[in-house]
């Protein structure tokens, strides 16, 4: 028999279909805003992921690994914008994932959701974002996270 880890891949997929699913920010009342860099196609800053309330969302992860499965963008500043960002963890920033969107004056509409398995965040780790547009605008989007821990 080869090397190849069966029980481990059986696991794997398990994880990947079932689980309870947790969304950050966590109450209505509470929003998330990512923010770009006011200059254009210009990378912000990697910025701790926080909801309006400064609850962040690495709070979730402090005991356990997890991951995020889908980022759902709400609301944007400016529908004629390309937008993209980058989800990083821990002091290197190792990135998990990066998506690209725009408003219903560009493309589609902003209440989009794209969904996707990236690997997980080690427990005790801090999580990031960075996010450009194309204008030269500190332009913003308001996003909610879907994830679930182990």
């Amino acid at each position: 028999m080869s090397g190849i880890d069966t029980s481990g891949r059986l696991r794997d997929t398990d994880d990947a279909t079932q689980h309870i699913t947790s969304i950050f920010p966590s109450d209505t009342d509470l929003t998330c805003t990512f923010t770009a860099h006011a200059n254009a196609n210009t990378w912000s800053a990697w910025t701790e992921i926080a909801d309006s309330g400064a609850t962040k969302l690495s709070a979730a992860f402090a005991t356990a690994e997890g991951h995020i499965t889908s980022i759902v963008i709400e609301t944007i500043s400016d529908n004629a914008a390309v937008y993209m960002f980058e989800i990083a963890w821990g002091a290197a920033k190792s990135p998990i994932t990066s998506g690209r969107f725009a408003g219903v004056g560009k493309f589609q509409a902003a209440h989009i959701q794209d969904r996707f398995w990236a690997p997980p965040f080690p427990a005790g780790q801090l999580i990031y974002f960075r996010m450009k547009t194309e204008t030269a605008v500190a332009d913003t989007c308001t996003i909610q996270l879907r994830y679930h821990t182990h």
